[in-house]
């Protein structure tokens, strides 16, 4: 049951990339991260009272508590970068370096949670390595600017945090309902987002947001908590360094949408990158 968890946040995930980009075009990255974080907040904790997990609170305990706050941290942290690195780079190749922090979690895991590393399994750590590095190859325009590469800084940030964020998340929800300790979390990203926002002194832009962006802002928020709720229920059933690749394979959602609604379109190079990087993803599921 946890494979199909694992797909649902895929597919949920692999929207909110696209739903984001257009929502944070005209807005402040950081302003954008923490509206929609507050979209995910009540809909995670509105999942929570319908099914009835909010009487987990009385029995959470404080090792819980201390990772899932934990997590929570390492989420907002990732968020923060991967939404920046969405404003100012092409989503086509953001998000492929997100989608790396797959090799950083199997290490974690292995390191961490003593989840085997076999012979395969590095055989695909190479082929996604490979698949992204030819993904993110600069485009001919680029190549003359230095300026133009700075998303790669982000985005490798949001990776590295975001394999965190699967660790802390893994051993948070050891002890307590997957959609609870979704919600409680979600406390944590919401408080780092803003005051991100209010030290930044961009609060004061709250009044200048487009309705477009607002609208797009709210669903992509709606489509990351479907995303989170599935990708901790399946967490908390199977491995996380098999929940993890499955989750990583929203990229093939992001493309084709950021192809046919924002126009961006793949080279031969960065195609043959993303046909290793999906392969690596895969076989994951049999190494």
């Amino acid at each position: 049951m946890w494979l199909l968890f694992a797909f649902g946040s895929a597919f949920f995930a692999g929207l909110t990339a696209v739903l984001a980009k257009i929502g944070i075009q005209d807005t402040d990255s950081h302003l954008a991260t923490a509206i929609r974080t507050f979209v995910v907040l009540i809909f995670a904790w509105g999942i929570v009272f319908l099914t009835g997990a909010q009487s987990g609170l009385a029995q959470l305990e404080s090792r819980t508590l201390l990772f899932l706050v934990l997590s929570g941290l390492a989420t907002g942290a990732s968020w923060l970068c991967y939404f920046r690195a969405l404003q100012i780079g092409d989503v086509n190749q953001v998000t492929p370096v997100d989608k790396s922090s797959t090799i950083l979690t199997m290490i974690l895991a292995f390191l961490i949670l003593g989840e085997p590393i076999s012979p395969a399994k590095i055989g695909c750590m190479v082929l996604i390595f490979a698949g992204t590095l030819l993904m993110i190859a600069p485009k001919p325009a680029e190549k003359s600017a230095s300026s133009g590469r700075s998303w790669l800084i982000y985005a490798l940030l949001s990776a590295f945090f975001a394999a965190l964020t699967s660790i802390l998340g893994k051993i948070g929800i050891s002890g307590i309902d997957s959609n609870l300790g979704t919600a409680i979390r979600t406390i944590v990203v919401l408080v780092m987002a803003w005051v991100m926002v209010f030290v930044a002194g961009k609060q004061t832009q709250l009044a200048h947001i487009r309705p477009k962006s607002w609208i797009f802002l709210c669903i992509s928020g709606v489509a990351t908590g479907a995303s989170w709720l599935c990708y901790y229920r399946a967490l908390q059933g199977g491995p996380a360094s098999v929940v993890l690749p499955i989750d990583k394979l929203s990229i093939l959602v992001t493309l084709a949408f950021s192809r046919f609604v924002l126009k961006e379109k793949l080279s031969s190079r960065a195609l043959c990158g993303l046909v290793l990087l999906t392969a690596g993803t895969l076989l994951l599921l049999y190494a």
